[in-house]
């Protein structure tokens, strides 16, 4: 049975999220640091959408009982389009929360399904559609307003990538996650740190930037098994 994140790791708040963006280079983990915090919010009482284009990344959160899972480009344009749905409903009660859970967009390896949803939309759009993606469009609308309707985004890649996303998107993520980046990736997403901190070879061994800070940290390498075994444990009391 796995047990939570020791101290001295990652760990997150759920009463402070923020939306976070995940970056790594080759063998970096990024996979692994998604799967951590999601795990980590999920304990916490969120609940999550997963949108994992490879459909194979995050099978661990696929039949827990408060994910939603999407692999394939029409579930993933649909997922967020009702994302949007329900960013709208949230906004509209006007800050009474009470008992709504926080929802966690998290979305791997997001440069691929940012260009099949636009090319997606194109192939489907009519003619008095919009000419952008509604999901795209979507998931904007929750990295700028999400944050007061306890909606949050953990975006794995940069963050504009191909222009996909309007250029103030990059400023809505509060913290940065950086493992064994190049000098010009870091300088593209955490550049009031300079210089660059060196990254480490170790597994795991990350940068978090906040507040115009960097911090090295340690991800816990949770297996999908272990992941969904702490989850379980966790909802039938055994931790």
């Amino acid at each position: 049975m796995a047990s939570a994140p020791t101290a001295g790791a990652i760990a997150v708040d759920i009463d402070a999220a923020p939306h976070i963006l995940v970056c790594s280079g080759t063998g970096g983990g990024s996979t692994t640091i998604l799967r951590t915090l999601t795990a980590q919010f999920l304990n916490q009482g969120a609940h999550a959408l997963v949108l994992d284009h490879t459909r194979i990344a995050h099978l661990w959160a696929k039949d827990l009982p408060a994910v939603t899972h999407r692999g394939n480009v029409a579930g993933i344009h649909d997922a967020l389009v009702g994302l949007g749905s329900e960013l709208e409903r949230r906004i509209a009660l006007d800050g009474d929360l009470d008992g709504v859970p926080r929802l966690m967009v998290v979305i791997d390896r997001a440069d691929a399904p940012l260009r099949h949803l636009a090319r997606y939309w194109d192939t489907f759009r009519q003619k008095d559609d919009p000419k952008r993606s509604p999901a795209i469009a979507a998931l904007e609308a929750a990295l700028y307003e999400g944050r007061a309707a306890r909606i949050h985004v953990i975006y794995d890649g940069p963050a504009t990538v191909g222009g996909r996303l309007i250029p103030g998107a990059r400023e809505q993520f509060s913290t940065v996650i950086l493992a064994r980046v190049s000098a010009g990736m870091w300088q593209q997403l955490a550049p009031i740190v300079d210089p660059a901190p060196k990254s480490s070879p170790l597994p795991g061994r990350v940068h978090v930037v906040q507040d115009g800070d960097a911090h090295p940290d340690q991800v816990p390498l949770m297996t999908d098994t272990e992941a969904a075994d702490w989850l379980a444990a966790t909802a039938a009391g055994e931790i």
